[in-house]
């Protein structure tokens, strides 16, 4: 180790649509974390942000514990010698309670899917996941802000200066799609278009993976999506709840296993490989 009595803990979440990792020290602080895309090929993104991560840390710095989450967990586990392997709304309710220990409610949205997780006292006691259909994740934004030729940033900025936002059937893409040309063929404005995006995808979201599940504030807002201040907007007004939200939303999986392995694993040698180990 750097010092006696420094310790350093890596977390790594492999998705489907990207690949995140985050090491902290001993004080629960991010000393290092990157946000890649997974692009199909999940060892070749991990082994880009262990690239990534090794440059932020100093040469001597060796790492107490590591542990994998995500879609890819077990294959990313086999690969780089992980000592914890745990489950995504175990790592996203362990990374929220460490933003605030009080948190009631999880909204969790990455790439491909959406999670809620309700938590008690320390404990998850339910959690719901969005189906198969992509129209309340983060790829649905992806798709419909390249359709309109923004980036996340702008439609972010656009859906903030929206007055009269449009009715969007966001049930599935294909509707929305359709109803957002006929939005834009009837004059109505890029921001009022964008803005009804966000809330489709809100609404989407509530009927397909809150359903009858409470939610109880606190409210911690994780997982990329949550940078989109449109997003932040329609959930306060469709669910009258103010969210907090982390400093790297996205990298809140990663975290969540960085904390769990700090918990779990006692300072001692490692099954990692090595941040060269796919080289």
């Amino acid at each position: 180790m750097s010092t006696a009595e420094t310790f350093f803990y890596m977390g790594v979440d492999i998705g489907s649509v990207s690949t995140k990792l985050v090491i902290l020290d001993d004080k629960k602080r991010v000393v290092a974390g990157c946000c890649l895309p997974t692009a199909g090929n999940p060892a070749n993104a991990l082994r880009k942000g262990l690239l990534r991560v090794q440059s932020d840390i100093q040469p001597s710095d060796e790492l107490a514990g590591v542990a994998v989450t995500g879609s890819g967990r077990k294959l990313a586990g086999e690969l780089i010698g992980a000592d914890i392997i745990k489950n995504e709304i175990t790592c996203q309710a362990v990374s929220a309670l460490h933003t605030d220990r009080n948190v009631q409610t999880v909204i969790e949205i990455g790439g491909q899917d959406s999670k809620l997780i309700v938590v008690r006292e320390g404990l998850v006691v339910d959690f719901g996941m969005n189906t198969v259909c992509a129209a309340g994740t983060g790829s649905f934004l992806d798709h419909q802000a390249s359709r309109l030729g923004v980036s996340l940033d702008e439609m972010s900025q656009l859906a903030d200066k929206s007055q009269k936002p449009v009715t969007i059937n966001a049930t599935c893409t294909v509707f929305a799609e359709s109803d957002m040309i006929t939005h834009q063929q009837t004059g109505s404005s890029l921001e009022d278009i964008v803005y009804g995006l966000c809330k489709a995808l809100v609404a989407n979201y509530r009927r397909s993976v809150i359903q009858s599940r409470p939610t109880a504030e606190p409210v911690v807002f994780q997982g990329g999506v949550a940078y989109n201040r449109g997003i932040q907007r329609a959930f306060q007004e469709e669910l009258g709840i103010d969210l907090q939200i982390p400093n790297r939303p996205e990298l809140t999986g990663a975290a969540g296993a960085a904390l769990i392995c700090m918990s779990e694993k006692s300072p001692g040698k490692s099954g990692f490989k090595g941040f060269n180990c796919l080289l």
